[in-house]
């Protein structure tokens, strides 16, 4: 028993190791329970991250910030709240001048077809009549064909007194031909106006152009640099009334043209018309 006691001594050192690192391990464990916890804060942190969805509310105001920066500050109508008197004064004539431009170019038109449906209805009504003062009772009231055949007419009757001593066939080709003339003066009103439109109105936008580079340049002395808030307003505003003056021209200019051709094709109308009426007249007058 004496000579076992070392040995029985050495494996309760060897064991006693054994013991404290078995006592030992359980203590880690309060190590990992805060990793095994960590779970349990991941509600609270939902509940941190939960404002997350609220982005899209941010899309309102950034829609509101894009429908800010579409408004043009440098617009027209920001130039006429911004303008002068000379600045408004030169839009104001150039919206007349177009306004009276279109309103010509409207109403001569719409005569011109007028007497294109009146023209076929004297090739229809009045050739086929007995008499020239019949035919003419067939004509339209306000017809420049019925003016015309009323002249002729008149003209036959009012051959007398001094009048009768010049010859029937002058007396009567002159009334027709003023007659003739009075409409075709009657059918080039307003025509001057388009001319002049088409003339000035670029000159009249570029005062205003001028006007504006003045104001560029105040502002650029003013302010002591040429930067760009300073000079884009006045800038714009002359580039502005460049382009409306020439918005105002060019309609004008083709509306002149395009109008006057087609005055020319109504006149051989009427002038023919003329023509044959002082004929028909001359061989009544000779058979009677």
């Amino acid at each position: 028993m004496a000579a076992a006691a070392p040995f029985v001594l050495a494996l309760s050192l060897t064991a006693a190791p054994h013991a404290a690192n078995a006592q030992a391990t359980p203590e880690p464990a309060p190590a990992v329970a805060p990793a095994t916890t960590a779970p349990a804060a991941d509600p609270s942190a939902g509940s941190v991250a939960a404002p997350a969805p609220t982005v899209p509310a941010a899309v309102p105001a950034a829609t509101a910030a894009a429908t800010t920066k579409v408004d043009n500050p440098y617009g027209i109508g920001a130039l006429w709240a911004q303008s002068d008197l000379v600045a408004k004064a030169v839009l104001a004539i150039l919206a007349i001048m177009s306004m009276g431009s279109w309103y010509v170019i409207v109403t001569k038109l719409l005569e011109q077809m007028r007497m294109g449906r009146q023209a076929k209805e004297v090739d229809n009504e009045f050739w086929n009549e007995r008499t020239v003062q019949a035919g003419t009772e067939k004509l339209a009231e306000g017809s420049p064909f019925r003016f015309i055949a009323d002249a002729g007419v008149h003209a036959t009757k009012k051959h007398d007194g001094l009048r009768g001593k010049v010859d029937f066939a002058d007396f009567v080709d002159l009334c027709i031909h003023r007659a003739t003339e009075r409409v075709q003066r009657r059918l080039s009103n307003g025509m001057s106006l388009l001319a002049t439109v088409g003339s000035t109105a670029p000159f009249v936008g570029l005062f205003g152009t001028v006007w504006g580079i003045y104001h560029a340049l105040t502002a650029i002395g003013i302010a002591g640099q040429a930067s760009i808030d300073k000079v884009a307003g006045p800038v714009g505003e002359s580039l502005i009334m460049t382009a409306i003056g020439l918005a105002v021209a060019v309609p004008a200019v083709l509306g002149y043209n395009w109008l006057l051709r087609r005055n020319i094709t109504v006149m051989d109308d009427v002038r023919e018309f003329s023509g044959e009426l002082h004929s028909v007249i001359l061989a009544g007058s000779a058979a009677a």
